[in-house]
């Protein structure tokens, strides 16, 4: 796949804009910092006011390309002078949309702290990063390739003021530089490229440079972290990061060799990384990381009184385009970052990714943070913009629930680990609804077990629910024995389907005579058997419901025994007669039907009692 870069040329625009003020810049100074995946330009601006009117605002022109991937963007009066560095001075930066300007360009707008008059100049520095600003080119390496990527901007500062004296340097990871750019006053020194200086320039003006160069840094990009910040007031912070990582550089392919890898990490894998560094606030403990598989052993921890440093080692080393998710974690003591001012309790804490060099698509200080349990009047200040929401979090013996604060930024850099503030109002009181809430279930439970110890809660054996339900338990007694033994019965017709099996290879009729009068027999016991159960069941209220189904049960299977000491003779005569075989099933063929119907209605019967036991 061929890459394809984008210029912007203003020489129509030009013609057509008309003057902004007559600002001009004595001196641009810009220095472009290529040494990791994030660009970080400063730009030192000397403007002088050479109209009549006093001017209160500069304005700063990005073309459209690096506007939509500018994540941070501050500016500053620099008071110093000569080469000492002097205090310096945020002033307020905003988006504004000035008449009549090239539709390519975004502006921004800085406010200066006071009118510039005629003649009157200042030192302005601007500090931009850029992120996803490095293309991979080519897009795609082998595990052996090493990582070149490409860059591309103006030589010349884009202004909407004339520029008297600039210059440029890029600042490159290494010496190693595929191609660049070369104008006039160009020259590569070791492993930095200087344009310029350039003198006597209009407003506008543009000479596109392109860069392709070697760099091998870690291309680590967070889609998404998942941050959240839990409050307790019993004296801990609780710090839980959940992230899923991509190597956002020239994408793997063709196969990957771990022996190789292991052999020669340095150059079979140039362009990967395989560890990660977060530097989390100090007296952190119980850290720990862990994914979706469990903790994962390959991470080293050391500190002291100044710093707590984490390094992780996912499970595998990490290419271009490879994934991979986390959860790292620890607690902080409270006490180093809630504060109290004016009656309200206030949190001071970090914003962004403790690791370095690591880009953040989008942040969710899901951060929660999540404040204690009747927390009111809460609100939050930031260094820079952000979404707010408020959510509601619930927690052990939580009743209301625990406020929490959601906070949501995309594009965020290391410059943006800042310290943000979170205000609420907190009574003391409130600490002590759990311990509360506990001892009074405990006391409950306590109380409930010496009554049910100390008091008889068995039925009285003269009331008539209790005789009710013996008399049910009675009854389902001695239905399950009409059960077993109309099961019993059953098992004798098997065994006398046996003997006509028997006779039907053997041919000894005596056999099969002397096996039905055994059956008949054992029959007529368990027939005897039957009778004083069947009379209780008839008798008892408590069997009126069962009782139909239990003496159609018991029809059913004296019909069954009827038909097969029927279907038994004419097979044991038949055989004594010597009758064929076709001619024996055929007189015994609706017999046989009948008995078949009626096993499955005695099947259906036993298993409709056996629901009422």
């Amino acid at each position: 796949m061929g890459f394809r870069f984008v210029f912007f040329f203003f020489s129509i625009a030009i013609l057509s804009t008309p003057v902004i003020s007559d600002l001009i810049l004595s001196k641009v100074d810009r220095k472009i910092d290529l040494t990791s995946q994030i660009v970080r330009i400063s730009s030192t601006l000397k403007v002088e006011n050479e109209g009549p009117n006093v001017v209160s605002e500069v304005l700063l022109a990005f073309p459209e390309y690096q506007a939509k991937n500018l994540a941070y963007l501050v500016c500053s009066l620099n008071e110093g002078k000569g080469k000492s560095k002097g205090s310096t001075i945020s002033l307020p930066v905003e988006v504004v949309h000035p008449e009549g300007m090239p539709p390519q360009l975004t502006f921004y707008s800085v406010s200066l702290p006071k009118g510039l008059s005629k003649g009157e100049s200042l030192t302005l520095d601007v500090f931009a990063v850029l992120t996803h600003s490095l293309q991979p080119f080519p897009e795609e390496i082998t595990q052996a390739d090493i990582q070149l990527v490409v860059f591309q901007d103006s030589a010349y500062f884009l202004s909407p003021y004339a520029i008297k004296f600039q210059s440029l340097n890029v600042k490159l990871p290494s010496p190693r530089v595929e191609s660049f750019t070369k104008l006039q006053k160009t020259k590569l020194v070791d492993s930095e490229i200087k344009y310029g200086p350039y003198e006597d320039l209009p407003a506008f003006s543009y000479s596109p440079i392109v860069v392709h160069y070697e760099n091998n840094r870690p291309f680590a990009v967070a889609q998404e972290l998942l941050r959240e910040i839990e409050i307790s007031h019993w004296g801990n912070l609780q710090v839980t990061e959940h992230y899923k990582i991509v190597h956002g550089g020239a994408h793997n392919k063709g196969e990957f060799s771990r022996l190789d890898y292991q052999a020669r990490p340095h150059v079979r894998g140039a362009s990967s990384f395989r560890r990660l560094i977060a530097k989390l606030p100090p007296r952190a403990h119980s850290v720990y990381y862990r994914d979706e598989i469990g903790n994962i052993s390959t991470s080293h921890l050391w500190g002291d009184s100044r710093k707590t440093v984490l390094e992780i080692e996912p499970r595998y080393p990490m290419f271009g385009g490879w994934r991979t998710a986390f959860t790292i974690g620890y607690g902080l003591p409270l006490q180093e970052f809630l504060f109290a001012l004016e009656g309200k309790r206030f949190l001071n804490f970090s914003f962004g990714c403790p690791m370095d060099e690591v880009v953040i698509d989008n942040l969710i200080l899901c951060p929660q943070v999540v404040l204690p349990e009747g927390s009111k009047d809460i609100s939050v200040a930031a260094p820079f913009g952000v979404k707010q929401r408020e959510e509601v979090k619930y927690s052990n013996l939580d009743i209301a629930g625990r406020p929490v604060v959601v906070l949501e930024k995309s594009n965020v850099v290391p410059e943006h680990n800042q310290y943000f503030q979170v205000y609420y109002k907190f009574n003391s009181l409130s600490l002590l609804r759990e311990p509360l809430m506990l001892i009074s279930g405990f006391l409950f439970l306590f109380i409930t077990c010496i009554v049910y110890m100390h008091a008889d809660f068995s039925i009285s054996k003269s009331s008539a629910s209790y005789l009710a339900k013996l008399q049910l338990d009675e009854v389902q007694a001695t239905i399950q024995q009409v059960q077993n033994i109309v099961n019993r019965c059953l098992a004798v017709h098997d065994k006398m389907d046996a003997s006509l099996r028997d006779l039907s290879r053997t041919g000894d009729v005596q056999a099969c005579k002397a096996a039905r009068k055994v059956a008949s027999n054992l029959l007529k016991d368990l027939s005897k058997d039957l009778k004083p159960l069947l009379v209780f069941l008839q008798s008892s209220p408590q069997a009126a419901q069962i009782w139909p189904k239990v003496e159609e049960l018991v029809g059913k299977e004296k019909e069954m025994e009827e038909k097969l000491m029927l279907k038994h003779s004419i097979v044991v005569e038949s055989y004594e007669k010597k009758s064929g075989g076709r001619e024996i099933e055929n007189r015994v063929a609706s017999h046989q039907q009948k008995l078949t119907a009626l096993r499955q209605e005695v099947d259906d019967l036993l298993e409709i009692i056996d629901e009422f036991c």
